[in-house]
């Protein structure tokens, strides 16, 4: 199923201008909600978040708002320096890491638009797991649980969950090899990685320098639409329109729909949105993306390069006597890449310059189409109770946001729809680097297109 614009953010300021409600009011169910809600947040700033809802309700009344979205309240993944707060990381070796003194770039942005920053939201150590599971600060429960809690996928787990609670409508996180689009599938909603350096990072406490990437988890594409065009530092004053999907080309690797490790709920519901593409005039091609499987093929045989950039990262915590504090599987990932040798790095380099071109090459205009992963979420009591377990299936998790992290194309999570049990399952939308606005409006049309 879409996601449920009737809740989304734009929904939400269309009612702050029609006087059906306002963000003082909005903002205090929002703190309740996320105070109730284990494991969510790892900080709140109240008074910041009044201040900021009471001047929005202001200028509402006066119908000068600042943008479309002036105040909705949003959460940042506790990786975004809030000024006045700390920055953990969600490690415990952060706890009494100095406060933020100012905002991150990202944070003003937004700021500016008159988005209200409600707190901090939960993660995996360090960014480093796309399960999201935390010993220290614990791990938020996916909403869509059967009855055995699942987890809520990694690593921007607390923002993912605090827009599938409904507690706020955006959430911002980070996506390094899937830790956007992966939370998004396993919660049912809109996750977009942008372009690697299409938003300013600074502020915002890094993995892997050439992997990290920034993006909104929302209910709805309209709303990353906007938030992109708020962080690029416009001001769009208008809703975007879903264009026709008459002759859109979409790319399906058929090969890894195909692959037996895709659960049979995620290419069936994939298969359905396929369906509909067709009768919305859409060309849809089924056949192996050489540059897509060559990159699988290049991750699974000469290893992740965000691990080594990591590993370079935290040396000196992992040669101290506080490396005992960190989480023991997030311990073991960044160790994992100590004795990676130099010229390993540098053809993985060298590969993903290559391998790049030939993805723009190869898809020629097509968007690529992908299960986002290809399970849905898994029970979470078993992978906090067997390290081989947890290590086999975040490897399972990642491994189809993995060649987007490492070839930086921007891409979009979508909901494809539900397994039996009622837990989503999610498609991925991808482009090649630099291709956003174009990613984002094919996202908006099939989005439209979906059946409701």
């Amino acid at each position: 199923m879409p996601p449920d614009s009737l809740n989304d953010a734009t929904a939400m300021a269309q009612a702050f201008a029609s006087g059906r409600t306002d963000p003082v009011q909005v903002l205090e169910q929002a703190l309740a909600l996320a105070e109730a809600t284990p494991h969510v947040f790892i900080s709140l700033c109240p008074a910041r978040a009044r201040r900021e809802a009471e001047a929005a309700a202001a200028r509402w009344r006066a119908g000068q708002p600042l943008s479309l979205l002036d105040g909705v309240p949003l959460a940042w993944k506790d990786l975004f320096d809030l000024a006045g707060s700390i920055t953990t990381a969600a490690a415990q070796v952060r706890r009494e890491a100095p406060p933020a003194k100012v905002d991150a770039p990202s944070v003003r942005q937004l700021c500016r638009a008159g988005l209200v920053s409600l707190g901090k939201t939960n993660l995996s150590e360090f960014a480093y797991s796309g399960l999201g599971l935390n010993p220290h600060f614990g791990t938020p429960i996916n909403p869509h649980s059967d009855a055995q809690p699942r987890i809520p996928g990694g690593s921007s787990a607390g923002s993912a969950v605090a827009v599938a609670a409904g507690i706020v409508p955006i959430a911002m996180g980070t996506d390094t090899a899937g830790s956007i689009r992966i939370p998004a599938a396993f919660n049912g909603l809109v996750g977009y990685r942008a372009t690697s350096l299409r938003y300013d990072r600074e502020g915002v406490f890094p993995l892997a320098e050439s992997l990290d990437s920034l993006g909104p988890l929302t209910r709805s594409v309209r709303d990353a639409w906007l938030i992109d065009g708020l962080l690029r530092g416009g001001d769009p004053r208008q809703l975007p329109s879903p264009r026709s999907l008459a002759g859109q080309r979409f790319w399906v690797d058929s090969q890894v729909l195909d692959d037996s490790r895709t659960q049979a709920a995620v290419r069936a519901n994939l298969l359905v949105v396929i369906e509909s593409l067709q009768q919305a005039g859409a060309l849809v091609e089924q056949r192996p993306l050489h540059s897509l499987q060559a990159t699988l093929q290049l991750i699974q045989e000469q290893g992740w390069l965000g691990a080594a950039e990591a590993f370079a990262l935290h040396q000196p915590l992992l040669d101290s006597e506080y490396a005992e504090q960190l989480d023991p599987r997030v311990r073991r990932r960044l160790e994992s890449a100590r004795q990676m040798p130099a010229s390993q790095l540098l053809r993985l380099y060298q590969a993903r310059r290559q391998l790049q071109q030939q993805v723009q090459d190869e898809l020629d205009g097509a968007v690529l189409i992908t299960p986002t992963v290809a399970h849905v979420a898994p029970p979470l009591a078993p992978l906090e109770q067997d390290e081989e377990l947890f290590a086999r299936t975040n490897l399972a998790t990642l491994r189809l946001t993995m060649p987007g992290s490492f070839l930086d194309m921007p891409g979009v999570a979508l909901p494809s729809g539900r397994d039996a049990q009622g837990l989503p399952t999610g498609l991925l939308l991808s482009l090649p680097q630099g291709h956003d606005r174009q990613l984002l409006d094919a996202a908006l049309a099939l989005e439209a297109a979906l059946p409701r």
